[in-house]
């Protein structure tokens, strides 16, 4: 097009030449792809990972832009997840337990036959590293997106790659090298290599299966919990036992791209960040050679994770491979601009890779806290994985992501769930994050009682009773309308000098307040604030403008008794607003008995009774362990808060338990 014509052009005009460009282009793509990979391709996984191999995360759809059509599998409690609902098909494989749905090996096949699908991508977890599904979808003439049986049984064995890895002149951790048969054994190794060390299973990962332990006692209590969550979520209870590098400086993987033709790429990332902001180019280098030579030892041909801990030295040791898409592979897309779900379809068709080492730069930084695999009416269901979504922001530099990371998750609306947000946003912004000061330690360093929240400042906590205040005066305000005009057209408000009284924590605080338009100015503490905003009550999210500082907050609840929660930076802070009248007459109001906790035990969370270790009658200790809840593929201990005898017991192993259900009684 001439420079004169596209001068004429408006910015929206200008928007639809490109996009219809840019729709010509990916259509010829499409043509050009669908000829020569795959019809079909089933998806042997769930949630948003599920969601990510048929929806690229450029909001592109990977496999339609490819010309695949998609078949999702699911359990009977996933038929309304959203990775079933953006499938082409769908196909529901047994019950919500993993072991006779997601990992049930005969009703995925049935699916394939059922489907005709002539390719199967596992996604990560589940089936993606086991070599008896691969070696199945061969023997059907189904293609495995992913590497061969041989790589899946060297690589998805910690044991079996660890060997490998020593052959291939690759860094290791010390430990040994075979497999623990019992608690005993475990024990007698745990001394042998030294205190601490680190339990895990043989075919685990996403931290499933793994316990440090400092001595005996947390040894055999290791291997119990581990070798039943690997049960449990792999298949396979086999452990190991290595020492466990303590206070590690960072933990490193390299990702890796090979072909059928002896081509392979690395990049190099931090769980949750790419790129590092510890390795120099040398180290750098020397990790990419090892993972490289470690792939290329098994004849690896797909995407995959070699993973090392660095310790303060820039030292690096091989921890496992992965032999499967990663769970953070989104931040090495944004920082290499491959998509490697596409990548994978390619190469497992038999495509050589189509870039260079030298074609994969580093581009910009890119952090990972929290991609979705939900949305509103999900269900959130005990039997698998915590991790329901993922947030990934990119900046030109590591700031810039970081800043974005921070505004995200202050406009990330969840409701429904426990999460983590606020202790998200708190660790991006800490100081020793920022500054790149990061450990495997960095939590218990950082938090050692546990994190609380966000600590206000004054000035912080003058912002956030201000804001409350002018959320209460524009709803009472709005209350008082109706159609824009007073419900009483005689009364006359007063809005000048409303005296209010605020509960926060263990504080009582006295504000005034008057109104002026879509400000509120605030008097908190002798200091006078002013709140400007849309004050739009209906919306989850609110932008207020304090002083010239802006802020994004959501208000969770609030109700005619004065009770609001608020969401601010990051921490839900709950709050009491009463009129000064209110609050003086409150005093009268008898408080409610608070629930002596110590002699029950209610279940922290929804989940599934394992075991129940008492009966009525039987003497325990404090400390000592009463039952075992597992929740999304996690085993927890539940242990008694005080010495004494049990008076009921009200679960039993195989149930299924709310929050906040009884489950023992002590007299």
């Amino acid at each position: 097009l001439s420079e004169h014509y596209l001068k004429k052009l408006n910015q929206t005009e200008f928007q639809d030449l490109l996009l219809i460009r840019g729709n010509d282009l990916l259509r010829k793509d499409s043509m050009l792809l669908k000829s020569n990979t795959f019809e079909k391709l089933l998806i042997a996984n769930r949630g948003e990972i599920a969601c990510r191999v048929s929806y690229n995360f450029q909001v592109i759809k990977t496999c339609k832009k490819m010309g695949i059509k998609t078949v999702a599998i699911h359990s009977d409690v996933d038929s309304s997840a959203v990775h079933v609902k953006m499938a082409d098909e769908a196909v529901c494989v047994g019950p919500a337990p993993t072991s006779k749905s997601y990992l049930n090996m005969d009703a995925i096949m049935e699916a394939i036959k059922k489907t005709r699908a002539q390719a199967v991508h596992p996604g990560y977890g589940f089936l993606s590293e086991n070599k008896e599904f691969a070696r199945r979808l061969a023997s059907e003439g189904v293609t495995f997106v992913g590497p061969d049986t041989h790589a899946i049984q060297a690589m998805g064995d910690k044991i079996e790659s660890k060997l490998l890895a020593k052959n291939a002149k690759v860094n290791t951790i010390p430990g040994f090298d075979g497999v623990v048969k019992d608690a005993d054994e475990a024990v007698r190794i745990a001394r042998e290599i030294g205190y601490p060390v680190m339990i895990k299973a043989s075919a685990g990962g996403g931290g499933k299966g793994m316990r440090i332990a400092w001595n005996d006692e947390e040894t055999r209590e290791g291997f119990r919990f581990s070798s039943q969550e690997a049960a449990s979520s792999f298949g396979d209870d086999r452990l190991l036992i290595e020492k466990f590098i303590d206070n590690p400086r960072h933990m490193k993987s390299r990702f890796v791209l090979a072909d059928k033709h002896d081509n392979a790429l690395r990049n190099q990332k931090v769980v949750e960040e790419a790129p590092s902001t510890f390795l120099d180019p040398e180290t750098r280098r020397a990790m990419g050679e090892q993972a490289v030579a470690l792939a290329k030892a098994v004849k690896y041909s797909s995407a995959g994770t070699v993973e090392f801990l660095v310790d303060t030295k820039k030292n690096f040791y091989f921890l496992e491979m992965n032999t499967r898409l990663q769970v953070e592979h989104p931040i090495t897309e944004c920082i290499t601009g491959l998509d490697l779900v596409q990548e994978m379809i390619r190469v497992a068709k038999g495509y050589p890779l189509r870039h260079k080492q030298a074609d994969i730069p580093i581009n910009g930084w890119a952090v990972e806290c929290v991609h979705s695999g939900i949305q509103e009416g999900s269900d959130i269901s005990i039997y698998y994985d915590p991790m329901i979504s993922k947030l990934i922001t990119y900046g030109s530099d590591r700031a810039e992501a970081l800043q974005r990371m921070e505004e995200a998750l202050d406009n990330y609306v969840i409701r429904g769930v426990t999460h983590n947000i606020a202790l998200l946003r708190e660790v991006i912004i800490h100081p020793r994050f920022v500054q790149g000061d990061v450990s495997t330690k960095f939590l218990p360093d950082v938090y050692p009682d546990g994190f609380k929240g966000h600590k206000l400042t004054d000035l912080e906590k003058r912002e956030l009773l201000a804001i409350a205040t002018s959320l209460y005066m524009a709803e009472q305000l709005r209350s008082q309308q109706f159609l824009g005009s007073p419900r009483i057209s005689l009364a006359k408000l007063d809005l000048n000098n409303w005296e209010l009284s605020i509960q926060l924590g263990d504080g009582t605080y006295s504000v005034t307040v008057s109104n002026n338009g879509s400000t509120f100015s605030v008097e908190v503490d002798g200091m006078k604030l002013n709140v400007t905003s849309e004050w739009n009550l209906a919306s989850p999210l609110l932008s207020v403008t304090i002083d010239g500082t802006q802020r994004t907050i959501q208000c969770l609840s609030r109700d005619a008794a004065g009770n609001i929660s608020i969401q601010f930076l990051g921490t839900v802070y709950k709050l009491r607003i009463l009129t000064k009248l209110a609050a003086e007459l409150s005093k009268y109001m008898p408080e409610k008995a608070v629930e002596d906790t110590t002699s029950i035990l209610r279940s922290p969370m929804p989940g599934a009774v394992v075991a129940v270790s008492v009966k009525p009658g039987d003497l325990v200790s404090e400390g000592q362990e009463i039952c075992v809840i597992e929740a999304m593929k996690m085993q927890n201990s539940m242990i008694a808060a005080k010495t004494g005898k049990v008076k009921a017991v009200h679960c039993k192993a195989g149930e299924t338990v709310g929050e906040g259900d009884l489950l023992i009684e002590l007299e």
